[in-house]
């Protein structure tokens, strides 16, 4: 029965957290652009797994950097 439902093109990286980073134009939480999540209804297979392919990279570069923290204070504090 749940054969029915099953499809063959990736879901949406939507994590419900919708918020468009002003410098970097992507969303906060799937890390996709406004153009790609308007577009991703329309979009076939292969143009879902090629934005999903790209969202770990960007995930990356766009990564909080830790300031401070245990590490911080352990290097502060050898010093």
């Amino acid at each position: 029965m749940d054969d029915v439902w099953a499809r063959d093109e990736p879901e949406s990286p939507c994590r419900k957290v919708c918020l468009i980073h002003p410098d970097n134009g992507l969303c906060v939480g799937c890390l996709r652009t406004r153009q790609e999540i308007a577009a991703w209804p329309s979009l076939s297979s292969e143009a879902r797994r090629a934005v999903m392919a790209q969202l770990p990279a960007r995930g990356e570069a766009n990564a909080p950097r830790r300031r401070g923290g245990r590490a911080g204070r352990i290097l502060s504090e050898a010093s």
